[in-house]
């Protein structure tokens, strides 16, 4: 019985996202973003944008390669407002190999992040959020936060909240959980929320 038990939550663990992938990260292939998209199926539209905005979330310079992402989160929340089942990306970007700094330093950070939210994700209104409708919302949401990173005065660290939004939305998509979708909405709006506020004060004093 015992021993039973211990099989099942092996399983469990295996079936994690974070556990796929670290598989995926340690597997001996070109680690492209194409390779990426294959890893969960449909949800590789939450994937591809959290891995595009992660830089965007950590408060550090980027030294500008952010807004490079950015743009490339535009096409792929375009597509998840259309509600497209399957990513599509030029040729050139899907068999783009991901780079040391990627594989080595972001996928394994993400990994880590990935981890803590495992422990207090559940399936909470799974069916709600595999609806149409719902990922088109969600896709607005995603956009609205995508642009409002872009259009953040670079250096000053505004683009944290709305990417932190979208990364934490991405997490509750993948994890079927509209608890954490909703907690990434609300850091969101809070980001665009503080943009929009600052820029006024800004122009004001102009």
């Amino acid at each position: 019985m015992v021993r039973s038990k211990s099989k099942q939550a092996a399983g469990r663990s295996e079936r994690r996202f974070s556990a796929r992938l670290e598989s995926w990260l340690e597997q001996d292939q070109p680690k492209t973003i194409g390779a990426l998209t294959n890893l969960i199926g449909e949800k590789s539209f939450a994937l591809i944008l959290m891995l595009l905005l992660f830089p965007s979330a950590i408060p550090i310079p980027t030294g500008g390669v952010t807004h490079v992402l950015e743009l490339i989160a535009v096409l792929v929340a375009l597509q998840l407002v259309m509600g497209r089942n399957e990513l599509w990306l030029p040729r050139r970007v899907r068999e783009h190999e991901l780079g040391k700094v990627v594989t080595g330093k972001a996928v394994p950070a993400i990994i880590r992040r990935v981890r803590w939210f495992e422990r207090w994700a559940r399936p909470r209104l799974a069916g709600l959020l595999d609806m149409r409708v719902a990922r088109s919302v969600l896709g607005v949401f995603v956009l609205l936060f995508v642009v409002g990173a872009f259009v953040a005065p670079p250096f000053s660290g505004l683009d944290t909240l709305p990417s932190l939004g979208v990364v934490i939305v991405c997490l509750g998509i993948i994890f079927s959980d509209i608890v954490i979708v909703a907690l990434g909405i609300a850091a969101g709006t809070a980001g665009i929320a503080l943009v929009v506020a600052l820029g006024s004060a800004t122009w004001s004093l102009l």
